[in-house]
């Protein structure tokens, strides 16, 4: 799948997409939303497909959200702007949703300055790599307006909620290393290297079983906000299910053949 905003590109069953609108540094225009929703979708119901890597082209994984947009919300009728602004709103949070809850391993590869937006983006996945020149900004402050694509959800978790703070509140740039200190990183690696070693981790995680792999996903997701016994709870449900798949039978069967 290649086209103007967005290119897709899978093989061996990781998919790699890439934000492709360099010359705006791949701020996130309405149009170019639209196909990363449905880029995601396809991902998302492709059982060939068992990872996903996202990234940027050019010198910026993601600027966040596109000025020109912003402008013309501004000048629509005052009595549409807050219609408009919550339908936006609610396009948003779809397409963060399906990138978080996508039931398979996600990996941002972090190849330049991700803002706003964008650095919500990437935090929306299981994991962050980066190259030495990426960046994060938080920088809804600037705008005078809110972290709106999960960075309120997201960035407590990694970093605690007084840095998150900071962070939100100053909108100031975080190196790549200062990043890695502070566990927004997972790992950082050569930019000439980043795309590759994303889809080499992509590969190394995405190894076991897609139904353990999926199910177990959505229950960490969950396990900041949910009582141990629902965990637990959840957690029984879910090996049921493992039990009765084949990867669990193929698996069992294969330890007692090597037994024998």
């Amino acid at each position: 799948m290649s086209t103007s905003l967005i290119e897709l590109h899978i093989e061996g069953g990781i998919a790699t997409l890439t934000f492709n609108r360099p010359e705006k540094r791949n701020a996130m225009s309405d149009d170019m939303r639209t196909e990363f929703i449905h880029a995601l979708e396809r991902v998302a119901a492709d059982k060939a497909i068992r990872a996903l890597v996202l990234t940027g082209a050019g010198k910026g994984f993601c600027a966040g959200g596109d000025i020109a947009g912003m402008e013309k919300r501004m000048n629509a009728p005052t009595g549409e702007i807050a219609f408009n602004g919550w339908h936006r709103q609610q396009r948003v949070h779809y397409t963060q949703t399906l990138l978080h809850t996508m039931p398979k391993p996600v990996i941002a590869a972090v190849n330049g300055a991700a803002s706003g937006l964008g650095a919500d983006t990437a935090l929306a996945c299981d994991f962050i790599i980066a190259s030495e020149w990426a960046s994060f900004t938080w920088s809804y402050i600037h705008r005078g307006i809110v972290p709106d694509g999960g960075g309120m959800y997201f960035l407590p978790r990694r970093v605690g909620l007084p840095r998150a703070k900071e962070l939100i509140f100053t909108g100031r740039k975080v190196e790549v290393d200062e990043a890695l200190a502070l566990g927004i990183v997972d790992r950082k690696t050569a930019a000439d290297r980043l795309v590759a070693d994303a889809q080499d981790w992509a590969r190394e995680l995405s190894r076991g079983s897609a139904t353990a792999l999926a199910l177990g996903k959505r229950i960490l997701d969950q396990s900041f906000e949910l009582p141990a016994e629902q965990v637990f709870a959840q957690g029984s449900q879910a090996q049921g299910i493992c039990y009765t798949s084949t990867e669990h039978r193929e698996s069992v069967m294969a330890f007692l053949g090597a037994r024998s």
